[in-house]
């Protein structure tokens, strides 16, 4: 299942790094306990062979175990504050880092500390295995407890090998009698075996809890709608299918996380929200829900489409004939004489935003979708600060030249002009103006005429006359509203594009390329250029 999106999308918020926060003091917490343990255990044993009283901080190994402690102690009373996640990170590569030191430093040095005669005639060598031993046992505590990424597992599972490695070779070549010595390197090879496998199991055990936690945290926090795949990924946020935990609805669940954007995106993004609920029209996207999770993550449940966007569709399949072009421009017009009625533009308008499915048997259904730029234009209910008059909004291959000139004056003859466009593709496979630049599109728009459509492909003379009056510079040029829009379209005298032609192409072509969706070009890409901060 495709949520790796998504687990970032929680991982990486405020809630996640306090979450990795109270893990890493926990583990720290743990550690440190069991390495006094430990300590207090080497003192026990050790106080039969000193009749003369307790062990002195001779013994490497006591030494080693009292700067383990004091280091980890120290790290989990600064994990008492709230530190940032790279701090998080340094602090859990210490904990790694220093365990493999201490143990292999312990193996390795031993000999140098006086040794109870009772131990004595242990070979130095066998404390490798406790050594490696009680590593891998620290280094797999560490996946289970501590949420991290495999990435980050394997390179301390690296850090951890190396160590353990050259201090195996080096005990083997100094530890062992001669004949035995001159095979020192497998020492290294012997431990790097026990280290791998103990970091593939790490790894493992990192990436599965570390997703089954997001996942609990998403669950929590969207409540009744369970994320599963990732369909779409945006400036505005990051769109997943989901399901609805009780209806079983299929469902498409729309994040803006609050560390990629400011509370102003927030707003405006809340304001789509508002907005396009209040549309009912069969081929706009229908909202059902939409919340904040505790940790500042805004979502909003809607409609789940599965079916091309436009775009898609006409890059991999070739232009569409003049009479299904109009049977979709139709019901487009449709959605927008809706939002338009209610005071409401679009501002982004592009065949990645419209979407043709099958429903409810019947093929060819447009859904206008991704309403995150719309305005309102009854100036008293428009909230400057979330409209954001000062901005070009869009995309700009369908861009009128108001919304390039004066974004703050658009009426719905924006939408058409943005409907034009979109036609002129459908029919010719290509925007009436493109460009290496934005800038170079944005003059094309202002200045430029678009090369009539007739002289790329076969296209009915009333069908072109009215998209080139729809590419108008001066609006007032343009059909007056999406409602005449449609009319005139009807009028256009075209053979109808059939139900039956449109079930012929979805079963000859259309589910084919559901199936094997391709990545939304860049050229779909919708712009914001804050004019207010130009030099």
């Amino acid at each position: 299942m495709s949520t790796d999106s998504a687990i970032r999308v929680v991982n990486d918020t405020e809630e996640g790094r306090a979450f990795l926060q109270e893990r890493l003091a926990l583990f720290t917490a743990v550690l440190a306990a069991v390495s006094f343990a430990f300590w207090v255990l080497l003192v026990a044993m050790q106080l039969p062979m000193r009749p003369g009283g307790l062990p002195t901080m001779q013994s490497l190994a006591g030494t080693m175990h009292v700067l383990q402690v004091v280091v980890l102690v120290a790290i989990r009373a600064s994990l008492s504050r709230s530190r940032g996640t790279t701090t998080l990170y340094v602090f859990d590569a210490i904990a790694i880092v220093l365990s493999s030191v201490a143990f292999g430093a312990m193996a390795v040095l031993g000999h140098d500390a006086p040794r109870p005669a009772a131990l004595r005639a242990y070979p130095q060598a066998i404390n490798m295995m406790p050594a490696i031993t009680a590593t891998i046992l620290i280094f797999l505590g560490r996946a289970i407890l501590v949420p991290s990424t495999a990435k980050r597992t394997a390179a301390l599972a690296g850090a951890m090998t190396v160590i353990l490695s050259i201090a195996s070779a080096i005990v083997f070549k100094r530890h062992l009698p001669p004949p035995v010595a001159s095979t020192w390197p497998m020492g290294g090879v012997y431990s790097a075996m026990w280290c791998v496998t103990a970091g593939i199991l790490g790894v493992v055990a990192s990436a599965v809890l570390y997703k089954l936690q997001a996942r609990a945290r998403i669950a929590d926090e969207l409540g009744q709608y369970r994320l599963e795949e990732k369909i779409g990924e945006g400036g505005m946020g990051v769109v997943y299918r989901a399901s609805h935990a009780l209806l079983r609805r299929p469902t498409a669940v729309k994040l803006l996380p609050r560390d990629r954007a400011g509370e102003h995106t927030i707003a405006r993004f809340e304001k789509e929200v508002q907005l396009t609920s209040r549309l009912t029209h069969p081929n706009t996207i229908a909202i059902y829900d939409f919340g904040r999770t505790p940790d500042g993550v805004f979502y909003y449940a809607m409609e789940y489409v599965d079916g091309l966007d436009l775009e898609d569709l006409v890059r991999r399949d070739g232009p569409m004939p003049a009479s299904r072009v109009v049977h979709v421009l139709t019901q487009v017009c449709g959605a927008l004489d809706e939002a338009h009625a209610v005071g409401l533009i679009h501002r982004d308008i592009k065949p990645a935003n419209i979407l043709l499915c099958e429903r409810a048997r019947a093929a060819d259904v447009v859904k206008v979708v991704d309403f995150g730029l719309v305005k309102e234009i009854e100036g008293a209910n428009a909230d400057a600060r979330v409209s954001a008059l000062n901005t070009i909004v869009g995309t700009p291959l369908y861009l009128s030249p108001e919304a390039i000139l004066t974004p703050g004056d658009l009426d719905a003859r924006s939408d058409l002009y943005a409907v034009g466009c979109v036609a002129y593709f459908l029919l010719t496979g290509a925007p009436p103006f493109g460009g290496t630049t934005a800038l170079e599109v944005f003059a094309k728009h202002m200045h430029g005429e678009p090369e009539p459509p007739s002289r790329r492909c076969s296209v009915p003379a009333a069908l072109e006359a009215l998209i080139l009056e729809c590419l108008a510079k001066d609006r007032e040029r343009r059909p007056d509203s999406a409602r005449t829009l449609r009319k005139r379209l009807d009028a256009c005298g075209l053979d109808p594009w059939t139900d039956d032609d449109a079930r012929g192409w979805w079963s000859e072509r259309g589910t084919a390329l559901r199936e094997s969706r391709a990545t939304v070009s860049p050229s779909n890409e919708t712009l914001a250029v804050d004019l207010s901060q130009r030099v």
